[in-house]
């Protein structure tokens, strides 16, 4: 975190565009951006493409969730339990159980999406696509 903030500090200093990759890539190909400057741009890159979270964590922090939610039996809980059929909650345990991986993960989830969350699997493959989620 602290090298990310870092690096922030120092792109507004340089007043290097990171809004725009595809622009900075193109620079950077034609040799207009220093090395400093690309090394820098390069490492962002990485950093966004490795900000997901890993599928086997998200689901053990799910599944501890789920179990830890006051109207779930936890010896039922699996990998593969969904809410209604396998565990008995309604719509609005369902709501509540989103929040609840909000505030795990750290991120809002769109209410669309709070729709289609009718599983763990469900949660699982939403929460680690996510790039917001940590």
């Amino acid at each position: 975190m602290a090298m990310a903030a870092a690096r922030r500090a120092l792109l507004t200093h340089l007043r290097i565009p990171v809004a725009r990759p595809a622009a900075a890539a193109a620079a950077a190909a034609a040799g207009t951006v220093p090395v400093a400057a690309r090394r820098l741009l390069s490492s962002t890159t990485e950093e966004t493409k490795g900000s997901f979270l890993d599928k086997g964590e998200v689901a053990d922090r799910v599944v501890s969730v789920v179990k830890n939610f006051q109207k779930v039996e936890p010896a039922k809980v699996t990998p593969t339990a969904h809410f209604q059929k396998d565990l008995g909650l309604d719509s609005l345990d369902t709501v509540e159980i989103v929040m609840a991986f909000e505030e795990e993960f750290g991120f809002e989830i769109p209410d669309n999406e709070t729709e289609k969350i009718d599983s763990i699997k469900s949660a699982v493959d939403f929460i680690a696509s996510h790039p917001q989620a940590k």
